[in-house]
């Protein structure tokens, strides 16, 4: 560009320049700063409906394993596993949204994580493969509609055992132990669910977690979404006050951004069982064989490590198995 078209730009810079500074110029756009919500958010106004008192024992003792892990060419015939096989996949409702558990690679735009590799170790029991799973996407609060509808096999998701659940489907042995604790933001002040008295608190609808934070004494408010991704943008945004889970999903959460902490120590237990549906004795059993397999030779650890050891510190021993018969 020559000295004279570069002066006719520059002439026309300042006619535009001046044009905007006559009273025929467009007014500025008005921008609202109110951020909207995620979909679905809803801060409870009345603390979710307690279950009815139940007694179901220990609800993390499940069926003893029965003999050997069949090889995938000896399953029992018409057996749920080998129904299972003919259909050429298991199908497994798992998680998109927890980090390092069930959460979407951004590299690959695959589902992977600790869960999802549990998933893969039924699946090669099966199978002879772990690549035999399809993976279904589902919400806390959709977990146990699905089993029920018959539109999975299992839900492998960071679902607690309880009481309450077990009259609906049937648990494998636990195979994971978490703790319920709370995020905040660095330097906010609150040291753990107690010091969150009438502030917001987000978990997911479905949860044990959101009954846990609205029958806290210090009574905060609990703010129900759909997905823990939802909770901490509400937390970035200042919408609610702490996200308060099992401390392995909060640490995923953390782990995505810097200027949050996890704080206080555990003040509810959830042990994590495989969910499968009711009546299905003898997968349930055949899934606490593999999970038991696992324990013992090595591969649960390297799963732990392989996920989670940066996260949530050296491995623990896996959970032990509790055996009702």
């Amino acid at each position: 560009m020559n000295r004279r078209s570069i002066t006719a730009v520059l002439a026309g810079a300042l006619l535009l320049v001046a044009g905007c500074g006559t009273s025929a110029a467009v007014p500025p756009t008005e921008v609202s700063a109110k951020v909207p919500l995620p979909a679905g958010a809803t801060e409870l106004t009345e603390p979710p409906a307690a279950p009815p008192a139940a007694d179901c024992g220990d609800p993390t003792a499940s069926l003893r394993p029965q003999g050997a892990l069949p090889a995938p060419n000896a399953l029992p015939p018409g057996s749920t596993m080998a129904k299972i096989k003919a259909k050429g996949k298991l199908v497994v409702g798992v998680d998109q949204n927890t980090f390092r558990f069930g959460y979407r690679d951004p590299f690959t735009g695959s589902v992977s994580g600790f869960d999802i590799d549990m998933a893969k170790a039924i699946a090669q029991a099966i199978f002879g493969t772990p690549s035999a799973v399809q993976l279904r996407i589902l919400t806390s609060s959709q977990r146990i509609p699905a089993l029920k509808a018959g539109d999975v096999d299992i839900v492998i998701r960071t679902m607690s055992i309880n009481c309450e659940r077990l009259k609906d489907v049937a648990f494998s042995s636990v195979y994971y132990e978490a703790g319920q604790r709370v995020l905040v933001k660095k330097a906010s002040g609150f040291t753990g669910i107690g010091s969150l008295g009438g502030k917001r608190v987000c978990a997911t609808d479905g949860s044990t977690s959101l009954r846990n934070i609205a029958g806290a004494p210090s009574k905060p408010v609990p703010v129900q979404v759909n997905d823990w991704t939802d909770c901490l943008v509400m937390l970035q945004q200042n919408q609610v006050d702490a996200v308060s889970t099992d401390d392995t999903i909060l640490a995923g959460l953390a782990a995505q951004d810097p200027f949050t902490e996890m704080v206080g120590k555990p003040f509810y237990s959830e042990p994590y069982g495989m969910a499968m549906p009711k009546g299905q004795t003898d997968f349930v059993r055949f899934v606490n064989a593999v999970i038991e397999r696992m324990r013992t030779d090595g591969s649960w650890k390297a799963n732990y490590n392989r996920w989670l050891a940066d996260l949530l510190g050296p491995a623990p021993a896996p959970p032990a198995a509790k055996y009702r018969d």
